[in-house]
């Protein structure tokens, strides 16, 4: 039996979201405040610790509690819901699932099961609200009715779990009320979920207290090792010398340790990790055990503070999964049918490659373990949530989900746009459903393809970003940063992922951006031609000519540079305001009457008509012989023919620029791309506010 899907109404960010689990890993992304960690704490508040806040609430849901204080009780009192789908394989024991079949037997392959955190008695909390909160001098109450829950610590008081089973009848959901003790017997012979939290304690502070791992092998000890049988005069044996208990540790902890260099650590480079006793003839056997690292070659042993802190999480995080499966895997009575362990942010500490490598190393050590405890079947399922592009690149496309930020359902007091709810996206789902720019329909695999190859060799981060900007090349990726901290400097507070594809891939990406609902500026160029012969390269002044530009052609449908130059802004949004298409315009260029419209067909070529008299006076450097008496229309021939010969390097130009001392301007097509990009990001503040908490609070 697996978990497939989980949907979560009304909890914090997720007012109502569907996510849907992989076989064997599943991977959360998304940016930060995007709800990942809120989807995780959902499994533990319904399965284990069901201690539930009124802040556990969306806030959309915060009105609809507040209006429980009104003179008639609101028909519909929100909750909060977990459901729970789980498929059914061919030898599973029916019996353990009996509680949930359906009605109609037609079905078998899964399973549904909802929870729900719902209102014991309205009125009741109603009666007693008005009776602890009395009206002030104004004939109002200081708190409302979330702020009094609020001060009352959990809900437990007023709200309780119900369980329902699930049957789909069509489209329709049946809910079949069951008994709340006959369904938590079922969901703990159903699923047993362990957390691997990303608030590991993993420090270096304080020598004496940096003990985690020393703690964590111990308890590994103590419930799920062979252990040494202590006789009477075992106190005298461990006074007289610890070798016998040191020979044990090692014996018992053999395997682990194995395990352990599964991951590639120690490597050839480290200390050898070994196990030792530190017990004294007063202090019982059980737990008291010291981690140390032992140099084999000069026999100098160090204390477990002494190492890395990435080393350290490493570890930590296979002795929590090793010893999740194993309690799993030894449980005699009633054994759950699936496992899930939720790894949070593994990424800590750890350097790209050990990231790159993770989960495969995981996956190792959970599969070795099977297999010599004889339980080949036993294979949890692993969901882990990370920020890590490293861990992303090393996972198959369809095992990702994508937590996308978004406006609330419900209206906000203030009618301001904040992104406080989350959509989920599986990545499975994802079919690019673009038409290539030559006009013919592009292969929706062969683009699919593409992306993956894409992202797996470059750029997994664009999934933890705000916006991306996609760039023809080198020189504007170089240049890009300065040129937004000078137009557009509120991007510099937002994530922003810059992807150099060139004119001949940017469409390639339209729809992934589109399916993940993330803004992005494509600087391309406007890559002008003779109209009777597409390879060779003109001015983009010239009579007729077009573009070949590739991403132009297919964002804008129009070749014609003498009509590109008149698309305003509004001709260069698209996707419903959400992609941005920037390239070259003319460029007025002289002073007083005597001004020349000159229109570059690259990024270099505008860059320095829209800096000419820099350019032309040695303030920035270009290897060409301006005219002089200055001749406006020679010198723009000079500059088309320097920038496109085959000796002009693009790179270097771009480090020069970057370098100068001098002050520079933005080329005005990427000037006016980046100022459009801040205005889309641009959302009222966050306001964070202190105040004290007493102590009922």
């Amino acid at each position: 039996m697996k978990l497939q899907t989980a949907c979560i109404n009304n909890f914090r960010r997720l007012e109502g979201v569907q996510i849907d689990f992989d076989d064997d890993e599943t991977v959360f992304v998304g940016p930060n405040n995007s709800g990942k960690t809120s989807a995780t704490t959902a499994f533990r508040l319904f399965l284990e610790k069901q201690e539930f806040r009124i802040h556990d609430f969306s806030v959309a849901r915060i009105t609809e509690l507040n209006a429980i204080a009104s003179e008639e009780l609101p028909v519909s009192i929100p909750s909060i819901d977990l459901e729970l789908w789980f498929s059914i394989a061919p030898d599973t024991e029916y019996y353990r699932v009996a509680t949930l079949l359906p009605n109609s037997l037609s079905d078998l392959n899964k399973v549904g099961i909802k929870i729900r955190y719902q209102i014991k008695d309205a009125a009741k909390l109603r009666s007693e609200y008005l009776l602890a909160v009395k009206e002030n001098e104004d004939g109002e109450r200081p708190k409302n009715i979330s702020q009094y829950l609020a001060s009352l610590g959990g809900l437990n008081k007023y709200f309780e779990l119900s369980y329902y089973a699930l049957e789909k009848d069509g489209d329709e959901l049946n809910e079949i009320p069951v008994d709340p003790k006959e369904a938590k017997q079922t969901l703990s012979s159903l699923i047993r979920i362990d957390f691997v939290d990303a608030q590991r304690n993993i420090h270096d502070q304080e020598v004496g207290r940096s003990n985690r791992l020393s703690q964590a092998f111990a308890a590994f000890y103590e419930k799920n090792l062979d252990q040494a049988e202590i006789s009477d005069d075992a106190n005298s044996v461990i006074a007289e010398n610890n070798d016998r208990l040191n020979e044990h540790y090692g014996k018992t902890f053999g395997s682990l340790m194995k395990v352990i260099s599964r991951l590639g650590v120690p490597s050839v480079n480290d200390r050898e990790m070994r196990i030792v006793s530190n017990l004294s003839p007063e202090v019982a056997l059980k737990g008291n055990t010291e981690l140390l690292y032992i140099d084999s070659d000069l026999k100098h042993e160090l204390p477990e503070a002494y190492n890395g802190l990435g080393f350290k999480n490493l570890v930590y995080i296979a002795i929590q999964v090793s010893h999740f499966h194993l309690q799993w895997m030894r449980t005699k009575e009633k054994r759950p049918l699936c496992q899930i362990i939720f790894i949070e942010e593994p990424e800590v500490h750890l350097h790209a490659q050990v990231q790159q490598t993770f989960i495969t190393n995981i996956w190792k050590i959970v599969k070795q373990a099977s297999e010599e405890a004889g339980e080949e079947s036993m294979i949890p399922q692993l969901c882990i949530t990370t920020h890590s592009s490293h861990i992303l690149e090393s996972v198959e496309f369809n095992k990702t989900r994508y937590f996308k930020r978004c406006d609330s359902n419900g209206a906000t007091s203030d009618g301001s746009k904040i992104l406080n709810t989350t959509v989920v996206l599986s990545l499975n789902d994802f079919v690019p459903d673009k038409a290539s720019a030559s006009g013919e329909k592009e292969d929706a695999k062969e683009t699919k393809n593409f992306l993956l190859k894409y992202l797996k060799l470059t750029h997994c981060d664009l999934f933890f970003a705000d916006a991306a900007i996609l760039v023809e090349g080198t020189a504007e990726k170089l240049l890009l940063p300065r040129m937004i901290e000078k137009d557009a400097p509120k991007l510099t507070s937002n994530y922003l992922t810059v992807l150099e594809v060139g004119g001949a891939y940017a469409h390639r990406f339209a729809s992934l951006f589109e399916f993940l609902g993330l803004p992005y500026l494509v600087i391309t160029d406007i890559d002008s031609v003779d109209p009777s012969n597409s390879r060779k390269a003109c001015k983009a002044d010239t009579t007729d000519c077009v573009s070949s530009n590739a991403a132009i052609k297919f964002f804008l449908d129009e070749t014609r540079i003498s009509e590109l130059a008149k698309f305003d802004t509004e001709k260069v949004t698209l996707a419903d305001g959400k992609c941005y298409i920037a390239f070259q315009h003319p460029s007025e260029v002289g002073a007083g009457t005597e001004k020349v419209a000159m229109h570059g067909r690259t990024f270099e070529e505008t860059l320095i008509y829209d800096n000419f008299e820099l350019f032309h006076s040695g303030g920035l450097e270009l290897n060409v012989e301006f005219s002089d008496p200055q001749d406006l229309e020679a010198d723009h021939d000079t500059v088309f023919q320097c920038v496109k010969s085959k000796t002009f390097k693009k790179t270097e130009f771009a480090l020069d620029i970057a370098s100068a001392e001098i002050e520079w301007l933005t080329p005005n097509y990427i000037r006016d791309g980046v100022v459009w990009l801040e205005g889309k990001l641009d959302r009222p503040d966050s306001v964070v506010e202190l105040k004290e908490v007493t102590g009922n609070e």
